[in-house]
């Protein structure tokens, strides 16, 4: 095909300076000139064969050097404009372009704070609740049991034995039936039981003796043990009063009975008399016979 169709045609070319014209520089933004048109100031020398391909172009470098550069490379040895900037907007601003009116004025809206999940917020609750419900029942523990401490102890005066004694917790004093002899009594449950009644005059010589005949019959009444075992048999003072003990314990052969505790105490009076005191405990337990045993040197 002919070289004249395969030449670049737009922007057309210019016409060759004359003798002793200077050539126009560019005529584009001073950073390359169109194809086919010469180079100007040091450059005087015509372009090479290869320029009328329209691909390269001959510049004449420092020292006289001919390089070949593409078309539309900077000129060498001349300032290269800025190039234009596209978009004429910063980013900020077309973000701010597309938020509303609202959102300009007043700032983009924030993002609502997470939500707790439904699990952690029962699980908290739940605790809540639980440490409520420990500190009501807490108090109400702490308070019963400081009214029941400052309840005062009851105490039992039995005009008619001459004693007077005081029961330990959980003791209620009972009704006694009048041919019994004894005069009070008091009991804690059916576990455990005190009487006392007035007995006879009685010399402290014969303190001992005397308890000895009570504990027999008190046996054979009460306990009807297949087996009675003395396990205490001493003179005691309780309350400034001489006095005897007697302890026994009765065994049952059967299986269906337990052992049984019982105590006899038998205490002189100011006014020549004595005073009886009847422990009885079914079952045998050690803190039945601690309470029984209390309750009696407690007497006064």
């Amino acid at each position: 095909m002919d070289d004249e169709w395969t030449r670049r045609v737009w922007p057309p070319a210019e016409q060759p300076p004359g003798p002793g014209e200077a050539g126009r520089e560019t005529t584009g933004r001073g950073l390359t000139r169109p194809y086919g048109m010469p180079g100007t100031g040091g450059d005087t020398g015509a372009e090479d064969a290869g320029s009328a391909s329209g691909r390269h172009r001959t510049a004449r470098g420092a020292g006289g050097r001919d390089r070949t550069a593409p078309y539309g490379a900077p000129v060498p040895g001349r300032a290269t404009a800025e190039p234009s900037v596209w978009p004429l907007t910063s980013p900020a601003e077309e973000e701010e372009d597309e938020l509303p009116p609202a959102a300009r004025r007043y700032g983009a809206p924030a993002a609502p704070p997470r939500r707790m999940p439904r699990w952690l917020w029962r699980l908290l609750v739940g605790g809540l609740a639980l440490v409520c419900s420990a500190a009501v029942i807490g108090a109400v523990v702490v308070t019963v049991l400081n009214r029941a401490e400052r309840v005062p102890p009851t105490v039992i005066h039995d005009q008619v034995a001459g004693v007077a004694y005081t029961l330990p917790p959980e003791w209620r004093e009972g009704v006694v039936a009048p041919v019994s002899g004894f005069t009070t009594v008091a009991a804690r449950g059916d576990s455990a039981t005190v009487m006392a009644r007035p007995g006879d005059p009685v010399d402290p010589p014969g303190l001992r003796s005397e308890v000895i005949d009570l504990s027999d019959l008190y046996a054979r009444l009460l306990l009807h043990g297949d087996k009675v075992e003395v396990l205490d048999d001493r003179a005691v003072t309780v309350g400034g009063r001489p006095g005897h003990t007697r302890a026994v314990r009765a065994e049952y052969s059967d299986v269906v009975n337990e052992p049984a505790f019982m105590r006899v105490t038998l205490l002189t009076r100011s006014d020549g008399g004595s005073t009886v005191l009847l422990g009885l405990a079914h079952p045998d337990q050690p803190r039945s016979r601690a309470e029984i045993e209390g309750l009696m040197w407690g007497a006064r």
